[in-house]
């Protein structure tokens, strides 16, 4: 079972390499040596390191990729259809929801015949919310009409991607083509890995340019057309060329897949086969799992067994003739599917095999179908001999007795069903009366007075402690400032974040009040169905005997980079007036998936996309201003806030909970720390969001009915400091003080203190 690297470099007609990698690093390594014009991504785990590797090689100078940060997988596959038209090489990666967010665009893409290369790194759909590898994902991506290689390694991923660009580009295919493999398993594990050694090498195998003849919208001697309307017989014509297409993709891949082993040594058929040349008995995995199948037919051959594994190379086209060929003399196999084609008897990959097998008339075989591995779950070989020994059982029998189930699932016992462990909250203990808010007739604006901070102590935490959040995160602190100004009951929806992990680690919730969860793209719509439906159950008389002693107050908790992904459904939100507040806790990028850079960050930052080297000292681009945003759909409040000044985000909190009871949205933001990515110290936050404060970078403000105010003024308290002073706090900034960074920090310098001139002149002048 074990590679013969010496058989093949001793076979290889080019120079290679050795290197020690994991499945994202060797996607990378191939997109740097094709040096792909355009790549548009956005962070999502556990595909989020292959643009962290290609931004830290990018600013070390080693390819020419652009690399297009985008707002959230969608908008990623829309950059790279719009650069694929335009007649370039383009590359993207992502996972899971990711995936899905951008699915409505893939199938324009492959309708198109708009050729790219996409990694998919396997992980398991929401929900509920899973972060590890399954193909859950990758089965809805079977009707797309792009082209899927699978990679059961390191090496293959390497190998797969620099075939996946020439595939696409052939003539007699024109697709884009997505590369499989296994989140965490293949993804963060490292192997030993062959490499072309030269990059000039690996153009004469792909091609450096892309071939002649390819759409080009950027031709203006040829103009055209891309994506037009088509009625009925155009439109099934061109679905006909599409799948002929598709098909010649699987004998082009062969064809290919020859070469490329004439080069390296390493072949790759459309189906791998491992000691089926007599097998009785048979088990079919893919990708990772398929070599730790291998293992057990070893071990099944020494003990007179007849046991062959097969795994594909290729799944789209599926290698029909390939597997029932393999298959005519097998008594019995166990298919494995790695996700539920949910109500259809089996995973998709088993539905295939049976029709191969009925296509090519073998009725004789005894399909056993089992779906294993669901959120990462290991396979181990044990349960690969479990699987053999299901094949083995039908053959005894004659017959299968179980055609379908799920296999490594614990149906539990009721005895031990989940408690609560926390006690609803006490609404007297939450409903103080210490805090008063107070409408101007006149004016229209509120006045809140609130009692010393510490007369608001005994107030119960909303969130219980035990969470899983790093030692300093500024998360948990931010928000129960702000909790400790709302008054009653909350119903609490989280975006995914550092919030909504570290919180609910099931069985367990840290939070005492309702939680929901919805994805970053969604929050608010999902929040503004559960308002809505609240008042109108109310209206109805329907939500009597449910404990309901006054008004629910609505919070959207979002950060993490979730008001990018999540602007548009929050734009929408405000502008239709739903009664919520969206509290947006500002850490400065996607924490959650490892420091990416977000609009939020501001110029030169560094972030792990946003690399330092010699070519790029961090983020090129200014930041969002998102209260200013918020503030343009003319919602009755918008504020800034900071633990750093608790008594000003208290006072904002209790005005904010009375215009989303009374008025209509509300959007809150507050600057958190973290320290982690900060490269801070865990005690230093306060001071931190403090500085950002005093320095004008963060400034605390409100936009009341259109009018803003600026609650805290660090001019006229004679407490401003200058910017390097906040910037010198955090390992992420100090390059920015370095002498060759003088423009990005001038630039910086400039932006702040025009944010804030203009800050003020609205202050002074209401009607701005």
């Amino acid at each position: 079972m074990a590679i013969d690297y010496e058989k093949e470099v001793g076979s290889a007609k080019v120079e290679q390499k050795f290197l020690y990698e994991s499945g994202n690093e060797m996607a990378a390594y191939a997109a740097h040596q094709i040096n792909y014009h355009v790549m548009g991504y956005f962070p999502i785990s556990p595909s989020t390191e292959v643009a962290q590797f290609l931004d830290t090689m990018k600013a070390n100078g080693q390819h020419d990729i652009m690399l297009v940060p985008s707002d959230g997988e969608h908008s990623s596959a829309g950059i790279c259809y719009g650069a694929s038209t335009a007649g370039g090489r383009v590359f993207n990666a992502t996972s899971a929801q990711g995936y899905m967010f951008m699915l409505e665009q893939l199938p324009v893409q492959a309708g198109t015949r708009m050729p790219m290369v996409m990694n998919l790194v396997c992980r398991s759909i929401s929900g509920p919310l899973n972060i590890h590898g399954d193909h859950s994902d990758l089965y809805f991506a079977l009707n797309t009409g792009w082209p899927i290689l699978m990679c059961r390694d390191p090496q293959s991923v390497y190998d797969m991607n620099l075939m996946a660009l020439k595939l696409a580009e052939h003539a007699k295919v024109r697709l884009p083509v997505m590369v499989a493999s296994d989140g965490y398993f293949t993804s963060h594990q490292k192997r030993r890995v062959q490499a072309f050694a030269h990059r000039e090498d690996v153009h004469k195998f792909v091609g450096p340019q892309p071939p002649a003849g390819f759409t080009d919208t950027l031709d203006r001697n040829n103009p055209v057309t891309v994506g037009p309307y088509m009625n009925e017989p155009d439109y099934i014509n061109n679905r006909y060329q599409q799948s002929v297409a598709m098909y010649n993709a699987g004998e082009v891949f062969e064809e290919i897949a020859k070469e490329f082993g004439e080069l390296t040594g390493r072949h790759y058929p459309m189906i791998e086969q491992y000691r089926m040349e007599d097998a009785d008995v048979a088990v079919f995995l893919m990708n990772s799992a398929s070599e730790i199948i291998k293992d057990v037919v070893d071990q099944l051959r020494l003990e007179g067994v007849k046991a062959g594994a097969i795994s594909p190379n290729m799944i789209r086209p599926f290698p029909q003739k390939q597997i029932a060929e393999a298959l005519k003399n097998v008594k019995a196999i166990t298919v494995g599917d790695r996700a539920d084609s949910v109500g259809g008897h089996g995973g998709n990959m088993v539905n295939e095999i049976k029709a191969a097998l009925f296509t090519y008339g073998n009725t004789t075989t005894k399909v056993i179908s089992r779906i294993y591995g669901l959120g990462g779950k290991d396979f181990y070989a044990e349960d690969g001999q479990h699987f053999f020994q299901l094949a083995m059982d039908a053959v005894a029998a004659d017959r299968v007795e179980v055609p379908f189930d799920y296999y490594g699932h614990n149906p539990g016992a009721a005895e031990k069903a989940p408690k609560r462990l926390l006690k609803p909250m006490d609404f007297d203990a939450l409903k103080t009366g210490l805090i008063t808010v107070k409408q101007d007739e006149a004016t229209g604006k509120l006045s809140v007075r609130i009692p010393p901070l510490r007369n608001l102590t005994h107030k119960p935490k909303r969130l219980s402690p035990g969470h899983g959040a790093c030692p300093g995160c500024g998360i948990f602190s931010g928000l129960e400032t702000f909790f400790k100004g709302i008054e009653g009951d909350i119903v609490a929806l989280y975006h995914t974040g550092c919030a909504m992990v570290t919180t609910t680690g099931y069985p367990y919730s840290s939070h005492k009040s309702t939680f929901i969860h919805n994805l970053f793209q969604n929050g608010a719509a999902t929040l503004s169905g559960v308002v809505e439906m609240f008042w109108e159950r109310k209206r109805r008389g329907e939500l009597e005997g449910l404990g309901l002693r006054e008004d629910f107050t609505f919070v959207m908790v979002t950060g993490d980079g979730g008001m990018d992904i999540g602007m548009g459904p929050a734009i929408g939100a405000a502008l239709r007036g739903h009664k919520m507040i969206i509290v947006e806790y500002d850490n400065e990028g996607y924490m959650n998936t490892g420091a990416q850079q977000s609009y939020s960050t501001p110029l030169g930052h560094r972030t792990s996309t946003s690399s330092i080297g010699k070519h790029q000292q961090g983020k090129v681009t200014q930041h969002k201003d998102t209260a200013q945003i918020m503030a343009a759909t003319n919602i009755p409040y918008v504020f800034t806030g900071s633990e750093a000044f608790p008594q000003d985000l208290v006072k904002k909190a209790a005005k904010a909970q009375w215009y989303a009871q009374n008025e209509g949205l509300v959007y809150g933001k507050i600057l958190i720390a973290c320290p982690l990515n900060w490269m801070s110290d865990d005690k230093d936050g306060t001071n931190i969001v403090s500085l950002a404060v005093e320095s004008c970078f963060f400034p605390l403000y409100e936009v009341e009915h259109g009018s803003t105010n600026i609650t805290y003024n660090p001019e006229d308290k004679g407490k401003r400091v200058e910017l390097s002073a906040w910037l010198k706090t955090m390992g992420k900034t100090r390059h920015l003080l370095k002498p060759e960074n003088e423009p990005a920090l001038r630039s910086f310098e400039e932006e702040v203190q025009r944010r804030w001139n203009r800050l003020k002149a609205k202050h002074e002048h209401p009607d701005l």
